[in-house]
């Protein structure tokens, strides 16, 4: 039955309908916002997959080029693989909603958005979250929202719900806040250095702005809500449990008290294997259960611990930062490079300077652009100790080198003043918790060591959360194993003066904002410390850039001079290339980039450039070649491409009778520029340069 719910939100009608398209999937919703409209369905298989411990879902998030009145580029002229923006898109979807269904639900999952319009003004994304929540909740698919996103920017002080994509461009905040009724459930965003404090009204004034599109959902789903399937819970063996704990705990506790990643790993899987073993039988589905009861033993374990003797896995205080080693220049013929080691987490991070032709373009919906600054994020299996196929970057990687990059972007130096295109790449060589976060360290001393003119230094961590009803423990820097059995994962990057990047996840129903305020303040004071760290390996970027890199010189030429420059089908240009061995942008506004690490073949290429666009200067003498004699006089080129004319009255001191008599085609003349008209044309005399310079003659 169709059904809409609509509401002017902040300034712009949103509307969310049901019931007209996708009637077969499990929830299907047309969500408008401005002009921008996606199609969000949920569908799940009806039985469960059998032998996985996790729940399958998938989330996609996909741009259809029509929805803008574009037709696809390449070969095949239809939409290909997902672009990094619709990655980072389905991670958002994925990320509040997953956390919200109920324990024991195996069935295949599906959650698709498809952008159908985009008015180039407001964003997808978040719609597509809210999108999601609708159809899931309209669905009989079990779940426990709904839940609302909305992005919060900043312009002139005022916050900004749902900004549009021009007033962004103003904006010192851009963060997506996901919200059920009582409390935050995910965050992602950027910031231009905003203190803590501004920052948390942020993300509560986004909190309440959520509750409308909560209420609208609420409607929708009484209106045409579909009665939720039943999730069989599994019953209870408390004798196994009691006989599980009694074999387990205390080897449980032994290995968990080994302080090192591997050797800990290598205990708790022969606990694990040998309980199953020794209290499974021949039983395959009794021996699978004494295993997820030796798993739910040992997150009980390291939880305990935690809330009651604030005891951690590695015996670090809650708020104590692992030990941090930071090494710069540690590759000889990079630009720029650092090893950041914080515990058992290590990355080695390269930056490398390029020119203008180095930026990558952008095809999106909302039109073409370019990237000056990139941040490439990879994770080897090696760095778990694993042995796996490697691939190209999946969303994990894609995800986490995105946030990295946000965290360093605010401080980076303005184009006009650092015109070189920026590649910082993260390898991760050792992870046990936070690597993206090592990336931002790492990143923001290589940048420093390649000479990079940043505003500051930038670092990060990662903090966590444990929860046992009214207790709450947040832990500072967290392990892998603490990410992994804990309630929050919330990474805060950021300079001495404020916020930079924000990431946070749970896997409860949400943090309020007394523990948000909380882990805040603590991921600050954590910031600091690392900062402090990294100072002493380097305080403040190299003065120099590395002598590996290239040097940039930008010139300015007028717009009709750039054919000069380029020359036919690009022979000129190619020709200074290949002679000086430098790199040469033109733009289409007549900025000129020449590059090379070679001072003397940059000047060579430069002065080039220079005698090829110059202009004439009125008053200027030039020493020029007369390539034309007509009757009234001779036309001379006083620099390559560029020439006048010199009257025959303007020739010689005396009345001359003929042009010949006083110059021919090849002569080198003095001569002044008396004028140069509106249209270009340019007139000299050679009278005034023998004034000016007695005794010079015409070279025949």
């Amino acid at each position: 039955m169709y059904q809409k719910v609509e509401a002017d939100f902040h300034g712009r009608r949103l509307s969310i309908e049901t019931g007209r398209v996708a009637k077969q999937a499990g929830g299907a919703v047309l969500v408008q916002f401005g002009d921008t409209v996606v199609l969000v369905t949920a569908t799940a298989s009806r039985s469960a997959r059998e032998g996985i411990d996790f729940f399958p879902l998938t989330c996609d998030y996909v741009e259809k080029t029509f929805a803008a009145g574009k037709i696809p580029g390449g070969f095949f002229k239809r939409e290909g693989r997902q672009a990094e923006k619709e990655i980072l898109t389905s991670r958002l979807i994925d990320r509040p909603t997953r956390p919200l269904f109920p324990k024991g639900f195996r069935c295949e999952t599906q959650v698709i958005s498809t952008v159908l319009s985009h008015d180039r003004e407001n964003d997808p994304d978040i719609i597509s979250i809210v999108g999601a929540s609708a159809a899931l909740s309209l669905s009989d698919i079990p779940w426990n929202g709904p839940v609302a996103a909305v992005r919060v920017g900043r312009v002139g002080g005022s916050l900004l719900i749902n900004p549009t994509a021009t007033q962004l461009v103003d904006s010192d905040m851009n963060l997506i806040v996901a919200a059920s009724r009582d409390a935050i459930v995910m965050v992602e965003g950027g910031a231009r250095m905003i203190p803590e404090t501004e920052l948390l009204e942020a993300l509560f004034a986004a909190h309440q702005a959520a509750q409308p599109l909560i209420d609208m959902q609420e409607e929708l789903v009484r209106q045409s809500g579909k009665p939720k399937r039943t999730v069989e819970t599994p019953a209870r063996d408390a004798a196994l449990e009691a006989t599980v704990q009694e074999h387990a705990l205390p080897k449980l506790r032994a290995a968990l008290a080994k302080s090192v990643k591997q050797e800990r790993y290598a205990a708790l899987d022969e606990t694990h294997d040998e309980t199953a073993a020794a209290l499974g039988g021949d039983d395959p589905v009794r021996t699978k259960l004494v295993g997820e009861l030796v798993d739910k033993l040992k997150k009980q374990v390291v939880r305990e611990a935690i809330v009651r003797d604030g005891k951690r896995v590695d015996g670090r205080g809650l708020a104590d930062v692992r030990p941090i080693t930071c090494e710069v220049e540690v590759l000889p013929r990079t630009h720029g490079s650092a090893l950041f080691t914080r515990g058992e987490t290590q990355a080695l991070v390269v930056t490398t300077l390029g020119t203008s032709s180095d930026e990558q373009k952008i095809d999106a919906l909302v039109g073409e652009h370019y990237k000056k600054f990139m941040l490439h994020y990879n994770f080897p299996p090696f760095s778990t100790g694993e042995t796996k196929f490697l691939r190209g970057p999946g969303r994990r990687e894609i995800g986490h080198g995105a946030l990295a990059e946000r965290a360093l972007s605010p401080v980076l130096p303005d184009e006009g003043d650092f015109p070189y295109t920026i590649r910082i790449v993260s390898e991760v060589l050792e992870s046990n918790g936070s690597s993206s976060m090592a990336t931002v360290c790492g990143g923001s001393l290589s940048l420093m060591q390649a000479g990079v003119p940043v505003k500051s230094a930038v670092a990060g961590v990662a903090m966590g959360l444990i929860k046992e009803g009214d207790e709450v423990r947040v832990l500072s820097d967290i392990l892998g194993d603490e990410d992994h059995l804990g309630d929050m994962d919330f990474k805060v990057a950021g300079t001495r003066d404020g916020v930079t990047a924000v990431q946070m996840d749970i896997k409860i129903g949400g943090v309020t904002r007394a523990i948000m305020q909380q882990a805040l303040e603590q991921a600050r004071a954590a910031r600091l410390h690392i900062l402090g760290k990294m100072d002493e390996a380097l305080p403040a970027p190299r003065p120099d850039l590395s002598t590996y890199a290239p040097r940039i010189v930008t010139l300015r030429i007028k717009t009709d001079r750039i054919r000069d420059l380029i020359g036919p089908g690009g022979k000129t240009i190619r020709g200074i290339v290949e002679e000086t061995g430098c790199k040469i942008d033109v733009e289409d506004d007549g900025t000129v980039f020449v590059a090379s690490a070679d001072g003397a073949s940059m000047q060579r290429a430069v002065d080039w450039i220079r005698g090829l666009t110059a202009e004439a200067e009125v008053g200027k003498i030039y020493r020029g070649t007369v390539r034309k004699v007509v009757d009234f006089g001779a036309f001379v080129e006083i620099m390559p491409g560029t020439d006048g004319l010199v009257h025959i009255s303007q020739l010689a001191n005396e009345r001359v009778k003929q042009v010949t008599d006083v110059v021919r085609e090849g002569d080198v003349i003095d001569v002044k520029v008396l004028e140069v008209d509106k249209s270009g044309k340019i007139r000299l005399s050679r009278k005034e340069a023998l004034r000016e310079t007695p005794g010079k003659e015409a070279a025949h």
